[in-house]
């Protein structure tokens, strides 16, 4: 049993993860919250929530994921925020995330990142470049961290119910897409997993079973 620390869990991907995980009772599970107000939820799942607001110092970030072993950031700053928020929360809250996981020597740090991050010739339209910067940049600092690093990138996220089966190749695919809650199955089945350990994927629906994707 790993103790699980989410970082954007009240997003939906993280809200499908904290599900997918309840349902398994595999792991001791923690979520970081902004407001308060988001507790209750969490509380009812029987999740702890632990108040993070990733605009903290560094300090306060780093004594919030204290004792955790896996740190999953699958935060966003959402499309309704301009690209100042982006590069406060998607980069520069990402790189916190990941200096306060080194400082805590924990055991493996998942970033749920974005399809094509790395290619920039594919960051269109031109609204989210912010976005695809951010992603890309904070890729980049997580892999050149001390940390076992375990890097998702999805393509089009739904909210279809999950099949899961999913592709890591893109070139053979014929949709851009991938439901949440494939994407927190992909997650639970990384966490705590040496196969994943400093490996990028790529997500899109297919045809192979999540529970094969590391064997």
């Amino acid at each position: 049993m790993s103790k699980v620390f989410i970082i954007g869990a009240n997003g939906k991907v993280g809200k499908n993860l904290v599900n997918v995980l309840n349902e398994k009772k595999e792991h001791d599970v923690a979520v970081g919250l902004r407001k308060e107000e988001q507790f209750s939820y969490f509380e009812d799942k029987g999740v702890q929530p632990i108040h993070l607001n990733l605009e903290d110092d560094i300090e306060t970030i780093t004594e919030a994921i204290k004792g955790f072993d896996v740190v999953v950031f699958t935060a966003g700053s959402g499309g309704h925020t301009g690209p100042d928020k982006t590069l406060m929360i998607d980069l520069d809250g990402a790189a916190k995330a990941v200096e306060a996981s080194e400082k805590n020597a924990v055991k493996q740090f998942i970033m749920v990142s974005s399809i094509d991050s790395d290619r920039r010739d594919y960051w269109k339209p031109e609204s989210m470049k912010p976005y695809f910067i951010a992603k890309h940049y904070a890729d980049r600092i997580l892999k050149e961290s001390k940390l076992n690093y375990t890097i998702l990138r999805p393509g089009v996220l739904s909210d279809e119910k999950g099949t899961g089966k999913i592709t890591t190749d893109p070139s053979g695919s014929e949709t851009s897409r991938i439901p949440r809650e494939d994407v927190a199955r992909v997650i639970d089945a990384s966490i705590g997993n040496e196969k994943a350990y400093r490996k990028i994927v790529t997500l899109l629906e297919g045809d192979t079973p999540i529970e094969t994707l590391y064997k």
